[in-house]
């Protein structure tokens, strides 16, 4: 049962514009600041330790606080936690634009992750709630495409900035769209909850919390420390501890944040881990092309976020091709090609040399883009028709998760790999201690050093691009297999008796077109 302080029938089109706007703003900040990552290493001399987390850092918080925030706001009203978000968003980014350090910014950017998490949810659940049937059905679809489009626009825009102002200002524009969001939500977005909603789980929220931090923080952590040391294999026990004991607190509750007996649907578990492995691939790959074409390539800002258009293109034609080829070839044939596109892809990419031409990136790209936007309808569609209606806010819910905390996961890994990789090629005899160290720090530095250092540095970044991109492959095949028998019929049947390799509904193919999204 929803409450609401105005008719729901005024100021729709104005309601859907200001939660676009505010769910375009958050979504955009995930993959915008990657352009930037040349500059903030040159200004704050971080390392690339420090860069994973710059980016990290809020995803991170973003996928770790996703489910609580969006049932704080069904309890405690939507519209309240949009004001809340975008405010925590927009403060965190105004202070963001007065630091020159690399660990204030970290923390800021965990900040801004905060904010997001509450805005997020409650965008969708403000369409959902508060529009009738047929306004609903349309405002969801257009929610879907600006949360797919938004990350792409972001790139474009902090290109544009950087091209005339500094990486700074990157974050003034994160405080206009919030102050506009708002304003507008103060305007146009009524109130909205649910005054039955189940009471907040805390504990199984703090280990999950607790569990993706630690997980995170190790991986990110352990080119520094060593990946067999003593801290690093102690961080993934208590990871795996953190993980067991959350799965035993929900598996006890009557009402659990997430309960793990929905992955005993193997349809569910297979569109999750799709989704996951999907994400984890592009973030990582986002997180090293920006670096490879601004820096190894040496094209400018606005260049480089131009260069990667290619993937969204076909992504966004592939997607709209995904619902009218899974009623002819099954969700397991569409779901396990497109994650070996996705392999190929990471595969083509792992080729790319300080020489290479622009068309073997954009071969890449196309491929990327066409496994991305076929594997995703299908992930969407096992997730959500597994569940009963009455579940469907919870396959949502686990949608975003597993696209979130793929992506939080892909940069750390990738990231981490790809730093490893590097410190350990960027070898160059005779050259001065001090110079070497701050060129083995990262590659943006490097380039500030110039000379020989800063030639040998290109080259040691191709090797950790190589091998990170093979290690992302590696994680899209196994998904691919994984899915592949995941999905058999006999393995996939449901309990009443749908079989996932056959066409599936048109309703669920619809619902799966509005839930698609590459944020």
């Amino acid at each position: 049962m929803s409450t609401s302080q105005s008719s729901p029938h005024r100021g729709h089109h104005s309601l859907v514009v200001v939660v676009c706007l505010a769910l375009a703003t958050v979504v955009a900040a995930m993959a915008s600041l990657n352009v930037a990552l040349p500059d903030i290493a040159r200004s704050t001399r971080a390392s690339q330790t420090d860069l994973a987390w710059i980016i990290d850092a809020y995803s991170l918080m973003f996928a770790a606080l996703l489910l609580p925030a969006g049932a704080l706001g069904d309890r405690f009203g939507r519209r309240r936690a949009l004001l809340v978000g975008l405010s925590i968003f927009g403060a965190g980014s105004a202070v963001a634009m007065t630091t020159d350090s690399a660990g204030e910014l970290i923390a800021l950017r965990g900040v801004l992750g905060i904010g997001a998490s509450l805005v997020m949810p409650a965008t969708l659940s403000t369409i959902t709630s508060t529009l009738p049937g047929a306004k609903r059905a349309k405002a969801v679809s257009i929610w879907a495409g600006v949360a797919g489009a938004a990350a792409v626009l972001g790139l474009l825009a902090t290109g544009a900035i950087l091209h005339f102002l500094s990486w700074e200002w990157v974050f003034g524009l994160n405080v206009v769209l919030a102050g506009v969001s708002i304003a507008g939500t103060v305007r146009y977005v009524p109130e909205s909850a649910d005054p039955d909603a189940a009471k907040l789980d805390l504990v199984g929220a703090g280990l999950a919390f607790l569990a993706l931090v630690v997980l995170v923080f190790t991986v990110i952590e352990a080119p520094d420390t060593g990946w067999l040391a003593a801290r690093t294999l102690g961080g993934f026990a208590a990871a795996i501890l953190l993980i067991a004991a959350f799965v035993g607190w929900e598996l006890r509750q009557p009402e659990p944040m997430l309960d793990p007996r929905l992955f005993r649907h193997r349809r569910l578990s297979a569109g999750s881990g799709s989704i996951l492995a999907q994400f984890f691939a592009f973030y990582g790959f986002v997180f090293i092309a920006l670096q490879y074409l601004q820096i190894v390539r040496g094209d400018a800002p606005i260049l480089a976020a131009v260069s990667v258009l290619p993937m969204a293109a076909t992504m966004i034609l592939s997607s709209r091709l995904a619902p009218r080829l899974i009623p002819r070839f099954g969700a397991r044939w569409l779901c396990a090609t497109g994650l070996l596109m996705i392999t190929a892809a990471m595969v083509i990419l792992s080729h790319l040399t300080t020489t290479s031409s622009y068309w073997l990136f954009a071969a890449g790209l196309w491929l990327l883009g066409c496994g991305m936007g076929l594997a995703m309808t299908p992930a969407t569609s096992n997730i959500t028709d597994s569940l009963p209606a009455a579940q469907q806010g919870v396959g949502s819910a686990l949608n975003d998760l597993s696209r979130e905390f793929g992506g939080a996961l892909g940069i750390a890994v990738v990231g981490s790999i790809l730093d490893a990789v590097y410190r350990t090629n960027l070898t160059v005899p005779g050259a001065p201690p001090t110079l070497l160290h701050r060129a083995q720090t990262s590659l943006g530095l490097a380039q500030s050093v110039g000379g020989r250092i800063a030639a040998d540095a290109h080259t040691a970044f191709i090797a950790g691009l190589h091998t990170a991109l093979l290690c992302a492959g590696g994680a899209t095949l196994a998904a691919a297999v994984g899915v592949w028998f995941a999905l058999t019929p006999r393995h996939a049947r449901q309990p009443a008796g749908c079989d996932s390799d056959q066409p599936v509904s048109a309703r669920s193919t619809q619902r799966a077109r509005n839930a698609t999204s590459i944020g």
